[in-house]
């Protein structure tokens, strides 16, 4: 069965009960309870269902920020999954990890929900939900830093003074950034000028800096540059970048990472 009928069955399952438990969606449709998550996340993320403790319910059809960053994510989301599986091989269990606003590094989150003893220090409310809500009780032990400030941008994240002044005592092993656009001129963009300022003072904060930006990114530019290309360590796309923007961007970015679209999703 492929994963396209499989989740639409699953997803008529759910529908069909209004809720129902994991095990008994994994009997149902003849697979592992670990696909049946995994299918979860993916319709979960994609806005068709909610997942709770041990499976899955309807849509509420609340209104939330959760909500509204599973509607970006549905953009190219199959290459924002792509990504965010690619870059969560760069945490390791007991790091400190900065992540930024934005759909992609909130698919990130996701990944790393698996990983022990993390400290995660985020602006962003949705992903602070991420770690903060565990869909099973076996889920590793999170501590999250959230920060504050005074303004909050289309993506939920709060940005302003008191999150770039948090930071400055702050370090982080690693933090990812999503961002607006990627020029070679004009850097790395965002259309916030004050999740910029806060932008800049997450990679100060860490030891290493990824931006995780999809193909739709690519020569795109924002009101104001984050930083430029050659402040960050690692640049993660997928694999609808064209070969010869690729091709300019590792002229210009320390290291660059294609993430391949996984055959399951």
């Amino acid at each position: 069965m492929l994963a396209a009928e499989r989740r639409s069955r699953l997803l008529t399952e759910v529908r069909r009960q209004g809720a129902a438990a994991v095990p008994d969606l994994a009997t149902a449709l003849g697979v592992s309870e670990m696909t049946i998550r995994r299918d979860l996340d993916v319709l979960a993320a994609d806005g068709h269902l909610d997942k709770v403790r041990g499976g899955a319910r309807v849509n509420r059809g609340d209104a939330s920020p959760t909500r509204d960053l599973s509607a970006q994510a549905r953009r190219n989301g199959d290459g924002k999954r792509a990504i965010a599986r690619r870059a969560a091989a760069l945490v390791e269990p007991g790091m400190s990890v900065g992540l930024g606003g934005g759909s992609t590094t909130w698919a990130l989150a996701r990944e790393l929900r698996g990983v022990d003893d993390l400290t995660i220090v985020t602006n962003s409310l949705p992903v602070a939900d991420v770690f903060a809500r565990p869909d099973r009780a076996d889920e590793p032990y999170t501590q999250t830093v959230v920060l504050t400030g005074g303004v909050r941008t289309p993506a939920d994240a709060l940005v302003g003074p008191v999150a770039v002044a948090s930071l400055e005592h702050l370090h982080c092993d690693i933090v990812f950034l999503g961002v607006r656009g990627i020029d070679l001129t004009a850097g790395l963009t965002t259309s916030n000028l004050l999740e910029a300022e806060t932008n800049r003072a997450l990679v100060a904060a860490g030891a290493r800096a990824v931006v995780l930006a999809d193909h739709t990114k690519w020569g795109a530019v924002g009101l104001t540059t984050i930083v430029d290309l050659n402040e960050i360590d690692l640049v993660v796309t997928d694999a609808g970048l064209a070969a010869d923007a690729a091709e300019s961007l590792r002229q210009h970015v320390a290291e660059l990472w294609v993430a391949e679209f996984d055959a399951n999703d």
